[in-house]
């Protein structure tokens, strides 16, 4: 049984309930392609069953490597980009305690990311704190040649091997890797430890295989109670299209008919500063999904209250293009009430005895009310908590969705021709072998600029 809640009341001014009925045929169709594996892209589609086909060796085996790392290292350095980072990103910045780098140790690393940018001082900085530390290196690449994570390993490689005997050196670092490619191969000839990203999964659906599941075991959290919390979400998404009982098909069908009304751009909200990550890992996922042969909604995200100060005066009376869907926490982890001050000379008193998390909720109520009044629909998205369990329901809803909405807009959900430009274009202007032809091209064109 799933906790999450799928509430979309707030579009009925935009929106009845007939209207999103009406799209119960279209998205059976497409729900079936879906879990049939039959439609576009359907290579990729191995997401759909990582909840329920990892064995329990594999946790084994990846839980006792997480705590042998663990053990070694004040800092573990995840190293990747894009789908190989973000989703683990996600769930450890909404697990962790937002200062938790103030307190690592070993047996309780901080966990610091690398590969994501090509920033010199950042990478400078980084090797500059490895210095004083003891670390442990994850590197998730499916292909191993992605530039930026390869740089990055690249850097990282050379220092750890500096710092510690090349033995101990390979026993800190864990590869995490497609079935074949320069990262397999460099792994092998090492000695690397290495666990395998499916060949059927992508890298911004492959947050619940090994490429999402080790850093979060490194970072000391719950994968199987995660896993837990997928299985069940992605028994009511495979089981039913009924847009009534699927709350991952009603998402799909809202949007896509949100956006086929004119909305261009859907914000997702949170409340909740942990959640900051995980509004990045969904920026991806539908971005690099849904922006297909210009189509697509435009994914953005909002942490509120603080982009209320800059983002709200836009969604208030800016164009009226877009939608937004919160995500709600119905209980946090702590309790802090204001206290009465006698002289009240700050004039918040009356906000005496209430909870910080009650001003919050109730900001958002009365948030969603003037947007919607301001012609802005809303929906909400609602988790009980932010642990294991509710986040692996909330991932797994948003992978179906996102699959399901891209069908819907008849695109190809699961390839990325736009990223794969980037790269051959970087390939090419930095000189990488095989790629001649383009760099000469590609000069020609800005010589023409």
């Amino acid at each position: 049984m799933i906790n999450l809640q799928f509430q979309y009341n707030q579009v009925y001014g935009f929106l009845s309930e007939e209207d999103i009925q009406f799209m119960q045929d279209e998205v059976d169709i497409n729900h079936s392609l879906l879990v049939e594996k039959a439609g576009k892209g359907n290579e990729y589609l191995g997401w759909i069953d990582l909840p329920v086909k990892t064995e329990d060796s594999l946790l084994d085996e990846m839980e006792a490597d997480a705590r042998s790392l663990r053990e070694k290292a004040e800092i573990i350095v995840v190293i990747g980009t894009g789908g190989s980072l973000l989703g683990a990103r996600a769930v450890i910045g909404a697990l962790e305690t937002l200062f938790s780098s103030f307190y690592a140790t070993k047996n309780n690393p901080a966990i610091v990311f690398a590969g994501h940018n090509i920033s010199q001082d950042y990478h400078a900085q980084l090797l500059s704190l490895l210095d004083r530390k003891d670390y442990a290196v994850i590197v998730v690449s499916k292909s191993g040649t992605t530039t930026e994570p390869a740089i990055a390993f690249r850097l990282i490689k050379n220092h750890i091997e500096k710092k510690y005997d090349p033995a101990e050196a390979a026993s800190r670092i864990i590869a995490i890797t497609g079935t074949k490619g320069s990262l397999k191969s460099l792994a092998e000839k090492n000695g690397y430890k290495t666990y395998t990203i499916p060949d059927d999964v992508n890298g911004r659906f492959s947050v619940l295989s090994p490429a999402g599941l080790f850093p979060i075991a490194a970072a000391g959290f719950d994968i199987r109670s995660l896993l837990e919390g997928a299985v069940e979400m992605r028994k009511v998404c495979i089981e039913t299209s009924s847009l009534t009982d699927n709350p991952a098909a009603s998402y799909a069908a809202i949007r896509s008919s949100l956006y086929r009304m004119g909305n261009q751009i859907e914000i997702l909200i949170a409340y909740e500063p942990q959640l900051h990550h995980f509004t990045e890992w969904w920026k991806q996922l539908f971005a690099e999904s849904e922006g297909k042969a210009q189509e697509g909604l435009f994914p953005a995200g909002g942490n509120f209250t603080c982009d209320l100060h800059s983002l709200g005066q836009y969604i208030l009376e800016g164009q009226r293009i877009l939608f937004e869907t919160v995500v709600h926490v119905s209980k946090t982890s702590n309790s802090l009430i204001i206290p009465l001050d006698e002289a009240d000379s700050d004039g918040l008193n009356y906000l005496a005895g209430k909870t910080l998390h009650d001003i919050n909720s109730m900001a958002a109520l009365v948030t969603s009310l003037a947007h919607t009044d301001s012609d802005v629909p809303n929906m909400d998205v609602i988790i009980p908590a932010i642990d294991e369990r509710s986040l692996g329901e909330l991932i797994y809803f948003f992978e179906f969705s996102c699959a399901l909405s891209g069908y819907l807009m008849g695109i190809n959900p699961f390839n990325q021709p736009g990223v794969d430009a980037y790269k051959n274009n970087l390939f090419a202007m930095l000189g990488k072998p095989g790629f001649e032809n383009e760099t000469e091209l590609i000069r020609a064109r800005m010589s023409d600029i």
